[in-house]
């Protein structure tokens, strides 16, 4: 063999070696189990989702991972409301928010342990703004005017499937 072939071989090796390590590991990185890498792996126990979903918390941090490819779980804030999980993200065409407008919305929120089998509806118009208000934990007119708002953030409301 030349050496231009063992080469490719073995950055063939490594290149595949860090896509199994990302895979297997991600988003469970750190001490913490907290990471903003996102990763393919969402894990915990398929619950049943309960009819009155403010049980789940009413402010903390979930995993999601939409249907589809490429499936990636991402790191999301989120209010409980008896209705249903409410989630947002900056108006900056986010990826995960353009791929619920694309598709189903269907996906899993994992909170704790428990893995559920959602569905992501987006609000749009002032029908947001209550939802921003539970979601940011403090009326609206009392937020900073920074470059992003939340006001201007984009809303969407989680139902079981």
């Amino acid at each position: 063999m030349n050496k231009q072939k063992i080469a490719g071989i073995a950055t063939g090796v490594v290149l595949l070696g860090g896509i199994i390590g990302w895979i297997t590991t991600a988003p469970y990185v750190g001490n913490t189990g907290l990471s903003r890498t996102p990763g393919v792996i969402l894990g915990g126990t398929d619950t049943p989702a309960p009819s009155d979903l403010s049980t789940l918390g009413e402010r903390g941090r979930l995993l999601m991972k939409l249907a589809g490819f490429p499936p990636m779980v991402n790191y999301l804030t989120y209010a409980g409301t008896p209705e249903g999980v409410i989630t947002a993200t900056r108006p900056d065409g986010g990826y995960w928010a353009r791929r619920v407008r694309e598709g189903t919305g269907d996906g899993w929120l994992r909170i704790g342990d428990a893995t559920y089998a959602m569905r992501a509806t987006e609000v749009v118009g002032d029908a947001r703004l209550p939802l921003l208000a539970l979601y940011g934990g403090r009326p609206l007119d009392m937020e900073s005017t920074g470059p992003e708002p939340l006001r201007d953030w984009e809303v969407f409301v989680w139902t079981a499937r």
